[in-house]
């Protein structure tokens, strides 16, 4: 990790917190504020990542706590969102406080922002800092503790609860797939996702290189060319169960209230 780097490298590690963090913090503490305060613990006055549900709410927090004396802030970070003008807004809100920007960023993106006078202090890189294109993989907090937990970021929108991948077939060919939760059992096709390890024990046999061509060879036959084509391909239809939906809502719902609370 970058923690561990620095470390070894005998450097003092700084940075801001993770989506993640906001929103298992939230789910068992009550709120993103309460969350904020537990993270000020045991790292006073550190960075806040504050677009994890309504960045301007969660400013518009921070600023009454600040101007009140209640909190020592040094910066707070924006991963998401038209990040011109939220920096504008979250700067008039809290002017002394340094606004960091973080998402995909890379020289041609900082170069339009500042031309656009983004009221941003520093920039955090790490997708496009490759030679190439780059694979964009993160993961999404989902549940803790049995508590489903979802992120509300401008585009990057999560859904709640542990789930599965359904996939139907119509004549060898992909029919379509179903989000949906993975104790669901009335969703009818081919679940996807499976558990390989376990406790740090992998639970299925090793597959020669043989087995992984032939599996894999057998999965890409399953597309439709329209979906392998190489100009304009359609992808695969996704539909979302209505147990998921329903959690979906539910999770929105109690997350809105204990943001309402907090103010």
């Amino acid at each position: 990790s970058n923690v561990l780097a620095a470390l070894q490298l005998g450097e003092q590690p700084s940075g801001t917190m993770a989506h993640a963090l906001v929103m298992a913090l939230s789910a068992m503490a009550g709120s993103e504020e309460q969350a904020f305060t537990a993270f000020h613990q045991y790292f006073p006055g550190a960075p806040l990542l504050i677009d994890t549900y309504d960045t301007i709410a969660a400013a518009q927090q921070l600023a009454a706590k600040v101007n009140a004396g209640e909190m020592e802030l040094t910066g707070v970070r924006l991963d998401s969102g038209d990040l011109v003008t939220l920096s504008k807004q979250v700067r008039s809100l809290l002017p002394h406080v340094s606004i960091f920007a973080s998402g995909d960023l890379d020289e041609w993106e900082i170069a339009r922002l500042k031309a656009a006078d983004a009221q941003i202090d520093a920039y955090g890189l790490g997708t496009r800092l490759v030679t190439g294109s780059p694979v964009n993989g993160v993961y999404k907090l989902v549940e803790i503790d049995g508590i489903p937990v979802m992120k509300k970021s401008t585009s990057k929108v999560s859904y709640p609860g542990r789930k599965q991948i359904f996939r139907s077939f119509v004549g060898g060919k992909v029919k379509g797939d179903k989000l949906a939760l993975v104790d669901e059992s009335n969703i009818s096709g081919s679940p996807l996702l499976q558990l390989v390890v376990q406790n740090g024990e992998r639970l299925h046999q090793r597959e020669s290189l043989q087995e992984i061509r032939q599996r894999t060879a057998a999965t890409v036959a399953s597309l439709s060319q329209e979906t392998r084509r190489l100009d304009s391909p359609v992808g695969v239809e996704v539909d979302i169960s209505a147990q998921l939906q329903e959690l979906i809502l539910k999770t929105e719902k109690l997350t809105a209230e204990a943001q309402r609370t907090q103010r």
